[in-house]
């Protein structure tokens, strides 16, 4: 037998582990023929803030008014323990926490599509308006509807939210669609928005104020699992979707042109992305009421933990739920025993965190960076 039909019958050597992957990523292999190449840091900064995340979930629901040690939270998760402990703990705080994490996700998943969309870090839905739609959309139903549900505010939420969109996107296309335009027109509509929702609190009566102005801040202090189990169920469909948009997203920031001859439908993207991270803001402030900040911080917070340009979605999520849980902890904490709505912690830091964002973003500016 000739040399190169030996090299051809011999058994293919096995590649070393890692080899042929670009520096610094690891393949994931989800099942059958699927994986998932992923950067080592992302990894590790997803891994330490869910670990972050757990850790103030348990301080909140073990400590505030009512103690309880970590066997009486065992003994009431398995099924036992006496009564007050177990309204404590499955009746108020657990049902919060979830609400808190599951929140804090999808609106950094929401943030960091329309960041990337806009490609401006100004370009959450809170900054361009979105949320502001969804809270006129909510208050309608609020205070018209005889009989509110979170089914009808959560719908009524995307109706607003989603009209905002169109609104800001048409506006902006016909400057040309940049994302300066978008934010720009976005903080127009929003004002505007905002305007017409206290005339829609000034219209309604003393109880129907208070409730809607209680709900318009943006608090988890009455969460409970009437609120969470459809607000789980929307968790289950969106954020798994986020894995799906996350490749043509990020070939989507490479500029429309480059997308375009990569065969995405960069059209056809952009409204699927904006429709999907409509429907995750929309989906939030039903429940909670507009929580201002979080979209906005979370993903440019993500992206400098995770050393990396563009898109990451999965670190942003994780940075979003330990966000919005040590938030809903110092609210409730900081006044101890009155709760501050979440909704007003997080707008006073989104004020610091903007001015931090504009200082760190003039001294990349000034080294060229």
């Amino acid at each position: 037998m000739s040399a190169p039909d030996a090299r051809a019958d011999a058994a293919p050597r096995p590649r070393p582990a890692g080899a042929g992957y670009p520096a610094g990523r690891m393949r994931i292999r989800l099942g059958g023929d699927r994986s998932l190449l992923v950067r080592r840091r992302c990894l590790v900064v997803v891994v330490a803030l869910l670990a972050l995340a757990l850790a103030v979930a348990v301080l909140a629901v073990l400590t505030g008014a009512y103690n309880l040690s970590a066997a009486d939270a065992v003994r009431v998760l398995a099924g036992g323990g006496s009564d007050l402990d177990r309204f404590i703990v499955l009746g108020q705080r657990l049902p919060r926490v979830v609400a808190a994490a599951l929140i804090g996700a999808m609106l950094a998943l929401s943030g960091a599509l329309f960041q990337s969309l806009s490609r401006n870090p100004l370009g959450s839905p809170d900054i361009v308006g979105f949320t502001t739609g969804a809270t006129t959309g909510g208050l309608l139903i609020i205070l018209l509807s005889a009989a509110s549900s979170t089914t009808t505010i959560a719908l009524g939420t995307t109706l607003g939210g989603f009209a905002t969109a169109a609104a800001v996107v048409a506006v902006a296309a016909r400057r040309g669609g940049a994302g300066e335009v978008i934010v720009l027109a976005g903080i127009a509509l929003s004002q505007t928005l905002s305007a017409f929702n206290d005339y829609l609190l000034t219209r309604a009566t003393i109880e129907e104020a208070e409730v809607a102005k209680a709900w318009q801040y943006g608090s988890l202090n009455a969460i409970t699992w009437a609120q969470v189990r459809p607000l789980a169920l929307g968790a289950a469909v969106l954020i798994p979707l986020a894995v799906w948009f996350s490749r043509p997203a990020a070939v989507l920031e490479m500029g429309d042109d480059a997308a375009a001859s990569l065969g995405v439908g960069v059209g056809r993207l952009r409204a699927a992305m904006v429709g999907y991270g409509v429907v995750l803001a929309a989906v939030c402030v039903s429940v909670a009421g507009p929580i201002g900040f979080l979209a906005l911080a979370a993903p440019q917070l993500a992206q400098r933990l995770a050393r990396t340009p563009g898109l990451t979605l999965a670190v942003s999520a994780a940075m979003g739920t330990a966000l919005l849980l040590i938030a809903d902890l110092l609210a409730q904490r900081l006044l101890a025993p009155f709760q501050i709505p979440v909704g007003l912690l997080s707008a006073a830091c989104g004020g610091l965190y903007l001015m931090w964002l504009l200082g760190v973003r003039g001294m990349d500016d000034a080294e060229g960076r």
